[in-house]
């Protein structure tokens, strides 16, 4: 394990601001960095974890309003 404390969204962004980098890519990241942290694999600064859910958050709602939609749609199309 490094002993680095890592940002969450830092790590996520890579230095770009969230409308650049997409919901795959951020549930992505934030899966490998969260499954580290829990495995004890990666130390990640514990404020900044909590402070930045927003972005996993974000990118979560977005899928699921994007799923749902297409549900609805499916769901349309059994019916016609």
């Amino acid at each position: 394990m490094d002993d680095q404390e890592l940002n969450f969204a830092r790590e996520i962004l890579q230095g770009r601001s969230a409308r650049e980098v997409s919901d795959d890519e951020v549930l992505r990241e934030a899966e490998r960095l969260l499954s580290g942290w829990m495995n004890g694999q990666l130390r990640m600064e514990r404020p900044k974890l909590y402070d930045h859910y927003a972005l996993l958050l974000s990118a979560l709602l977005r899928k699921v309003a994007s799923l749902e939609a297409r549900v609805a749609e499916l769901e349309e199309g059994e019916e016609s």
